[in-house]
C-alpha cells in the first residue's frame, strides 16, 4: 500500500489558462458569479444571524428557489460561490473576486458574532438537533449536515485558496460546536444522525485537521466517518445501485481527504473500493457520466434508464474530483481519460455558453432538450458546483511530481512547475488544431481540409535551465500519438498511458504533440446495437426531436458537415445512405435544440 500520492496538485496560483474553449467557458462563469450581489448571497446567513433589519425588506433581487428563506436547505450557495472566488483569485489575481470574498467573509465573522461566537450558518442549530432527536421530537428536515457543509467548505478553500487567516479562525470556532455537540453522542447514535446526508462534512475536517493539526479536528474526522457505508463498500458489496448518488460521492471526498491528512490504510481502500462499485464495475453513459433521477443505475444496465432527468451534474463534478485524487495517488491514465470526457460531456455540455447557466440534469432520452436554470431563482444544488467547477479546470490540467511537471488535460494554459530545489520551470501549452481554432490552413501537419488530430505544442518560456522529467498524457482515445522535440521525431508511448520525457530543459524548447482521433462508437451494454457516437473524447448529438433508426456500417455512417467559416474549423458532421438526413454536433455546443444521442443502428440488406 502506497503511503503517499505519487503526484501532487499544480495549485490554481501555478497554473494560468491562456485562452481557447475552456478560457472562454471559465471568463463566462466569472462573469456570473460576480454579477451576484453581496446582500442577496448573505440574506440567508444575515437572517438566521438577525441581521438583516425589518427596514432591509427582501425585495424582487431576492435570492430564490433553494435559497429562498422558506426552504430548508437555504444558504447552501454562498459556500460554492466563496469556493469559486477563491480559486478566481488564486488562478488569475483576479482583484475583484478577492475583495467581493473578503466582504462576504467579514460579514459571516458578524453572523458568527451574533449567533454567539460559533455559529455561522443559515440555518438554525435546531434543524441538527430534529434530526438526532437530541433535546426535541426527531424529525426529518432537509440535509443540514450537506448545507452547513457548503458554508464551512466555502471557508476552507478561501483559507486554503485566498490564504484568509479571518476565515480560518471563523472556521476553527464552527468546529469548537460541532466538536462539543457530537460529543454527546455514541458511534451508534453518530451512524443514526450521519445517515441523513452529510455531505462533505468528513472532508471539512480533514481538511481542517491537515492545516491545524488540533486534536478536536482529528477527533472530528474519526466523528464523521461513515461505517455503514464505507464497511460495506469494503466487503466488495454493491452499496450503491438504486441509491441517491450524490448523497456519498461526498463522503468518499472525506475519506480521500483522509488518507491525505492521517496515512490511514482503510481511508485509501475506501477511496478505492467506491471507484470499483460507482465506475469500474456499473460503468458509464457514453458522456461519461452516470445516473438517472439522481440514483445510481445497476451495473451495465443502461437502456431502461434512459429519460428526461440522467446525470445530475452535481455527480458529473463531484466523481471529477474522486477521478483527480486517485489519478494524483496512483498517476494511471485512465483516470485522466474519465475525467477529460466528463470534461467535455459534463462540465462543459452542462453550462450555457453565453449566459453560464445550468442544466441540472442531462437528458439521455430520444428528443431530450436541456432545461436551462435562471440566475437568481432556481439554486438548484447543481448552481453551486457548477460554479466551482468552470475555476478548477487548471488544477485538473496540471499535477507536479518530484521529477517534474505532469500534463494530464490538453487545456491551453501556462503552469509554473518547482524543483524540491526551489527552481522553477515554465511552461505553455498552445493550440491551433481543434474545431473552432482559428486556423490559416498552415497547420503542421499540412492538412486543408478540417483536421482528424488535435495538435499542440508545449513550449519552455522561462524558468532555471535544469534536468527534469516532463510527463503527458497520450489519451485512450487516440490513435498513434506523434510527438516532435525541437523538430526532431520522439518515439511515442501507446494511447492512455503517460509519456515521460528526461532531458535539460530550457527556455525554447518545444515540444509538438500531433493526436490523431477518429470517429468511434459507444454502445449501451444491455442493447449492444444501440450505439452514441464519439469524436476523440466529445460526443455527438444527432440534431432531431424523435428517436431514429440508422442503417449500415457504423464506421462509415457519419462525414463531416459545414466544417468551415472564414477562419475557423467547424464541428459539424451528418448521417449518409439514410432515408432522412441528420445532422449532428458535439453535445457541449447544443444549447436549445432537440438532440439524440443513442441510436438503434442495423446493418445494411
Amino acid at each position: 500500500m502506497a503511503d503517499r500520492p505519487k503526484w501532487q496538485a499544480l495549485g490554481p496560483a501555478q497554473v494560468r489558462l491562456t485562452g481557447g474553449l475552456f478560457g472562454q467557458r471559465q471568463a463566462v462563469n466569472r462573469r456570473y458569479v460576480l454579477s451576484l450581489q453581496h446582500a442577496n448571497l448573505l440574506q440567508n446567513h444575515l437572517l438566521e444571524a438577525g441581521l438583516y433589519q425589518a427596514r432591509h425588506q427582501l425585495d424582487e433581487s431576492a435570492h430564490g428557489g433553494w435559497e429562498s428563506p422558506a426552504c430548508q436547505v437555504r444558504g447552501h450557495f454562498l459556500g460554492h460561490w466563496m469556493s469559486a472566488c477563491a480559486k478566481l483569485w488564486a488562478g488569475a489575481d483576479d482583484a475583484e473576486a478577492k475583495l467581493r470574498l473578503d466582504q462576504v467573509i467579514r460579514d459571516l465573522g458578524r453572523c458568527q458574532r451574533s449567533n454567539g461566537g460559533e455559529w455561522v450558518g443559515a440555518i438554525p442549530e435546531k434543524f441538527l438537533r430534529w434530526t438526532a432527536g437530541d433535546g426535541v421530537p426527531r424529525q426529518g428536515v432537509w440535509a443540514p449536515h450537506y448545507t452547513m457543509h457548503k458554508t464551512l467548505m466555502g471557508l476552507l478553500d478561501a483559507a486554503v485558496y485566498a490564504g484568509s487567516d479571518e476565515a480560518l479562525d471563523i472556521l476553527v470556532r464552527a468546529a469548537r460546536w460541532f466538536h462539543r455537540w457530537t460529543g454527546r453522542f455514541t458511534r451508534a447514535q453518530l451512524d443514526d444522525i450521519l445517515d441523513v446526508e452529510t455531505g462533505g462534512m468528513l472532508e471539512v475536517w480533514a481538511g481542517l485537521a491537515g492545516l491545524t493539526g488540533e486534536s478536536s479536528h482529528l477527533e472530528l474526522l474519526e466523528r464523521y466517518d461513515r461505517p455503514r457505508l464505507f464497511d460495506r463498500l469494503l466487503r466488495g458489496e454493491d452499496a450503491l445501485t438504486n441509491q441517491h448518488a450524490n448523497t456519498t460521492i461526498p463522503e468518499a471526498h472525506g475519506a480521500a481527504r483522509a488518507w491525505e491528512v492521517t496515512g490511514e490504510a482503510r481511508w485509501r481502500d475506501i477511496v478505492e473500493a467506491y471507484w470499483a462499485c460507482a465506475v469500474t464495475h456499473r460503468g458509464t453513459y457514453a458522456t461519461g457520466g452516470q445516473t438517472s433521477g439522481e440514483i445510481w443505475t445497476p451495473p451495465f444496465a443502461y437502456a431502461a434508464r434512459r429519460g428526461d432527468k440522467n446525470q445530475e451534474h452535481c455527480t458529473v463534478y463531484n466523481l471529477i474530483r474522486l477521478a483527480d485524487y486517485l489519478l494524483r495517488w496512483t498517476g494511471e491514465a485512465v483516470y485522466a481519460d474519465y475525467l477529460e470526457r466528463n470534461l467535455y460531456n459534463g462540465i462543459l455540455a452542462q453550462q450555457h455558453p453565453e449566459t453560464g447557466q445550468i442544466t441540472y440534469f442531462l437528458p439521455l432520452e430520444a428528443g431530450a432538450r436541456k432545461t436551462w436554470g435562471s440566475p437568481t431563482q432556481q439554486f438548484w444544488c447543481c448552481h453551486g458546483t457548477l460554479v466551482q467547477a468552470h475555476t478548477a479546470y487548471g488544477e485538473w490540467a496540471w499535477q507536479s511530481a518530484v521529477e517534474g511537471p505532469v500534463l494530464s488535460q490538453y487545456i491551453p494554459s501556462r503552469a509554473t512547475w518547482t524543483s524540491p530545489g526551489g527552481e522553477s520551470l515554465v511552461l505553455e501549452l498552445s493550440t491551433t488544431s481543434s474545431a473552432g481554432a482559428s486556423d490559416d490552413n498552415a497547420h503542421p501537419a499540412g492538412e486543408t481540409h478540417r483536421p482528424s488530430w488535435q495538435w499542440f505544442e508545449l513550449r519552455v518560456t522561462g524558468g532555471t535551465p535544469q534536468q527534469a522529467t516532463v510527463q503527458l498524457r497520450l489519451p485512450g482515445w487516440c490513435a498513434a500519438p506523434r510527438l516532435t522535440l525541437n523538430g526532431a521525431p520522439l518515439a511515442a508511448g501507446p494511447p492512455g498511458s503517460f509519456q515521460a520525457i528526461r532531458r535539460h530543459w530550457q527556455p525554447g524548447d518545444r515540444l509538438q504533440i500531433v493526436l490523431p482521433q477518429q470517429l468511434t462508437t459507444h454502445a449501451i451494454p444491455d442493447e449492444p446495437g444501440t450505439l452514441a457516437f464519439l469524436d476523440g473524447p466529445v460526443l455527438l448529438a444527432g440534431l432531431c426531436d424523435q428517436e431514429r433508426r440508422l442503417q449500415g456500417d457504423p464506421a462509415n455512417l457519419l462525414v463531416p458537415d459545414n466544417t468551415r467559416q472564414w477562419g475557423t474549423w467547424l464541428s459539424g458532421w451528418r448521417v449518409r445512405g439514410q432515408a432522412t438526413g441528420l445532422r449532428f454536433r458535439p453535445l457541449c455546443e447544443v444549447v436549445d435544440e432537440p438532440y439524440t444521442v443513442y441510436f438503434p443502428v442495423v446493418p445494411e440488406g
